[in-house]
Order: structure tokens, then sequence, then C-alpha cells
């Protein structure tokens, strides 16, 4: 069944075309058939696609929105000159969208009907950024493919339903839960809960017998403790902006500063959360950049001080998070890294580690500079927790439930 993954932000669209079905599920033989993006959507967008393993095509062409930016797709994906194996749109089984934020209402992936749209809309007021987005996404296949081709929600917020109480409150009073459900949500999850599911795989792992921590390292950052299965805490609360130090995200901060910052720079509350979210992290730190491939070349090349002080301050929430959660679980059995810098940045990974042997954790270098982008386990033989990195795949888990959900399946690994 091929399935079209669509990821929608405000003025952006990212996809894949991924084949998959009941027998190969677990196997790990999907077939990629296409994938890419469409950025500045609004006005002269800028397209990257590719087919199969193919090199990628790019171009610019003017589209006015997002039902324009599906369209535009959907054509390349049927034309001569894409190479993609399919012949019409109607080998287009079913479409999965990343939906941003579930609220309390959405614990596992499901079909979009009208109850689901009102329900996404419930939670726009979580997630103002990302659901109308997403939202846009829904309607837009709806428009062009027609209703009959069935669409799949997966939650970015589902996974860690599963937080207890004492993880998922705020020590605030419990009535804002019960009347603004103020909470902490958790985000990143269809990427910890794909890592979870891969590393059972690769070890042989019951998923009853499964006690690690994933390492979700980007422009975006998320730790999770996760144990059979199933998430007990995680760094990102009621909005993405808590926990690690990010790329332009600040992370963990005395809220009082929201107030004294508002007062000294004559901000309003909302520059004060756009400082926060866009201005802050590794590029407020700094003043360089929000790209660790920069910032580690910077410091390596000129020995910049800012440069190093961004890392090693994201180095160090990082290692706090992972001690902490070794304490919330009794130990771990695996420590797995994933994300764009967690995958390819050895020198970020042997960092976090360093520090940590008491715990037992340490890194081989040489299996650690030899996995820049790949699969496998760094730290040495018999080492417990291990360490290993595990590049994360949320298109194919949101391919993967939405033929689970068309088809009647459980959706839980």
């Amino acid at each position: 069944m091929n399935i079209l993954v669509l990821n929608v932000g405000s003025s952006s669209l990212k996809f894949q075309l991924v084949d998959t079905d009941a027998d190969r599920i677990g196997a790990d033989t999907d077939r990629r058939l296409a994938r890419g993006q469409i950025e500045r959507i609004g006005g002269t967008a800028i397209w990257s696609f590719r087919a199969g393993d193919g090199p990628a095509t790019k171009g610019t062409t003017p589209l006015k929105d997002h039902r324009a930016a599906v369209e535009y797709l959907l054509a390349w994906l049927v034309s001569d000159e894409s190479d993609v194996e399919i012949h019409s749109l109607a080998d287009i089984g079913a479409v999965g969208h990343r939906i941003v934020h579930g609220g309390e209402k959405f614990v596992r992936s499901v079909a979009i009907d009208e109850q689901v749209m009102r329900g996404i809309e419930e939670t726009i007021e979580l997630a103002p950024l990302h659901n109308p987005a997403n939202l846009n996404g829904v309607n837009a296949v709806r428009t062009v493919l027609g209703p009959a081709v069935p669409q799949v929600a997966v939650f970015d917020t589902a996974f860690h339903h599963t937080l207890p109480e004492r993880a998922f409150l705020y020590a605030i009073p419990y009535s804002l839960y019960r009347r603004h459900r103020v909470r902490r949500y958790g985000f990143h999850g269809t990427s910890h809960r794909y890592v979870s599911y891969r590393w059972r795989q690769i070890t042989g792992t019951p998923r009853e017998q499964e006690r690690i921590i994933t390492l979700h390292l980007g422009n975006g950052c998320s730790a999770c403790a996760i144990v059979g299965g199933e998430s007990i805490d995680t760094s990102m609360g009621f909005t993405p902006l808590e926990g690690l130090v990010m790329g332009t995200r600040s992370g963990d901060l005395d809220p009082a500063l929201l107030d004294y910052i508002a007062e000294k720079e004559g901000l309003s509350l909302s520059g004060v959360e756009t400082l926060l979210n866009k201005q802050s992290g590794l590029l407020g730190i700094s003043g360089l950049t929000n790209d660790m491939r920069e910032l580690l070349a910077e410091a390596e090349e000129h020995d910049d001080r800012r440069a190093w002080l961004a890392i090693e301050i994201f180095c160090y929430r990082v290692r706090k998070y992972v001690g902490a959660y070794l304490a919330a679980m009794g130990g771990a059995d695996a420590i797995c890294f994933a994300g764009g810098i967690g995958e390819n940045a050895p020198a970020i990974r042997s960092m976090i580690c360093e520090g940590l042997e008491w715990a037992g954790i340490r890194v081989d270098e040489a299996l650690n500079r030899g996995l820049p982008g790949g699969e496998g386990r760094i730290s040495p033989e018999g080492a417990t927790p291990a360490v290993w990195v595990i590049p994360t795949d949320e298109e194919l888990l949101i391919a993967r439930d939405t033929f689970r959900v068309t088809h009647g399946m459980e959706t839980r690994y």
C-alpha cells in the first residue's frame, strides 16, 4: 500500500511516499518511493523532490497556499519526469499526517473524520503555531484527492499519554489542571517511540523488559525515559520550550525571568516568548548560529569562546537529564542517540557521556567516530548501560500507523 506522509508547517510541507503493508511492518523492508519538501509556501516557493534514492530535483514556483502546494506535489509524483513508481493518484492508498498536539483527547493514531477534526481544532490554543497548519494539510488533501482517500492523524504527544501524574503535573494550583488542562504533554513522541521500537528489534529485548533513555537531539531536543515500551517521563512540557537547550529555544529557566526580561527590555509577554523560542538556545549563547555543525567548526578552527560555551551548556543540560532519568528509572539498559545532532555529531555524543562513568556509561571512541549518520552501538562490549546511535524515522512510523489504522489493526508496537 502506497502511503503519502505529510508534515505540514505554516509555510512548509515535508513528505515521503512509503510502500508498506502488514508483511513489511516489523521486517523493515518498507520502500521509500519518494521524499522531499516545499518551503516558503505563500509566495515563490522553493521545492526539493527526489524519487527513491536518486538525486534531488530542485526548483522554485509560485504557490499561494497549502492546497496549491499539495496539488504541485501530487502532479510531480505522477509525472513522467519524477520516475516515482506510481502511475496515477489512484495508486496512493492513504495519507498520514503528523499532528503536533493531541491534548489529552488523542492517545493514539486515529482515522480523520469530522469529529477528529473538531478535536484537533479544540487543541489549537495548546499549539497555535502548529495545529492550524496541520489542519490546512488535511483540508488540502481532502480537496485535491477527495474525501474517499483515508487520512490518519499521528500525534506527537500521544506516546507520552502514559506519563504518571507525578511526572506530568506542575506544582501549581491543581484547579489550573482541572479547568485549563495545564500540564506537561511532551513532544517528539513519534521519534522516541520509533527509537524505542528499533532498539528492541536490534537487541531482541522483549517490550516488557525495556528500560532505556532516548535522546532526540536536533534543532529541537528532548529526552525520554522509557520503561516497558512506555514513556514515563520526558523533558518537554506544556510546550516544546521546556527541557534541554535547543537550536533557538532556551529550555528550562526560572519563570520569574519572563516578567523581569519584559520590564528590562520593554517587551510584551509575546515578545519574551518569541525571544525564548527563536533567539535563545545555541543561537542566543553563541551569538553566531543555531547549527551545531557550524558551532563545532567555529570552536575547533578559531577556538571561539562563546561557541565552546554554547556546546558545553548544551551537553551539560543533556547530561543532567540523563542522570535524573537514571535516578527516576532505577538505572537503564541503554542510552540511545537520535536526531540530526545525535546521529551525526560524534564529538557531542562523547561530551554528553563524559562524566557519566560512575553510572557505567562509556563510549568507545573508535566506534563513536566511525559512526556518523549510521546505526550501531558506540559503547565497549559488555558495558551497561550500552550507548547506541539509532537514526530516527518518524515518517516510516507514521506510514506504518496509517496502514494499521486503515486496516483496523492495533497501532501499539
